[in-house]
């Protein structure tokens, strides 16, 4: 009886071993100074793609709010944007990924971040349009900076900011997204493209 169960318990020792072995890597862990360390916020793009936020680590991007049905401010933010993206890549050929997430996930539903994505002409992964799935929109407002309160009528009174990440997903500067692109933050994108 005793020699039975020492073929078996070195078998599952040895499953353990290959386990171990063939496992992926860990995710390299979120800095504590990381947007990407709030509470996980899953979010779908103008495309349907179901994403966490946290899994933008890696490279640089911009990253700021809106809500489709704005008729001012949110518009020029997506223009500024597709000028400034245009901008960095002239200067240094490579892109810089945008994302705008939706304070208004009740009203952006697919169709929304969809028409408003035809309306401006972007496409993702260079420019993602998204709205929170699951996790507090609210929550990121804050880290970025972003005040916003609805009014009566329906729309929302709210601040412009972008803000560059790092590859780590940490604020190095930061955008009214207003007018032509500061020549400050467009270096600082080119620093942070330049990066390994």
């Amino acid at each position: 009886m005793m020699l039975q169960r020492r073929p078996m318990a070195l078998f599952a020792l040895m499953l353990v071993s290959l386990a171990v072995v063939a496992a992926p890597p860990s995710p390299a862990r979120v800095v504590a100074d990381s947007v990407y360390a709030i509470p996980t916020l899953a979010l779908r793009d103008q495309q349907g793609q179901r994403f966490d936020f946290a899994s933008l680590r890696g490279e640089p991007r911009l990253v700021g709010m809106f809500y489709g049905s704005c008729q001012m401010a949110c518009p020029l933010e997506i223009e500024y944007l597709k000028h400034l993206q245009k901008a960095v890549a002239a200067r240094s050929g490579q892109s810089i990924p945008v994302l705008l997430v939706s304070f208004d996930p009740a009203r952006d539903d697919l169709a929304m971040l969809r028409k408003v994505a035809g309306e401006h002409r972007v496409r993702p992964p260079a420019f993602r349009l998204a709205r929170a799935e699951r996790g507090d929109e609210g929550m990121l407002a804050g880290v970025l900076g972003i005040a916003y309160r609805q009014l009566p009528g329906g729309g929302f009174s709210h601040n412009v900011r972008v803000s560059l990440l790092d590859a780590q997903g940490r604020i190095v500067a930061t955008t009214d997204a207003s007018g032509r692109p500061e020549p400050a933050f467009v270096q600082a994108i080119d620093r942070a493209l330049a990066k390994p």
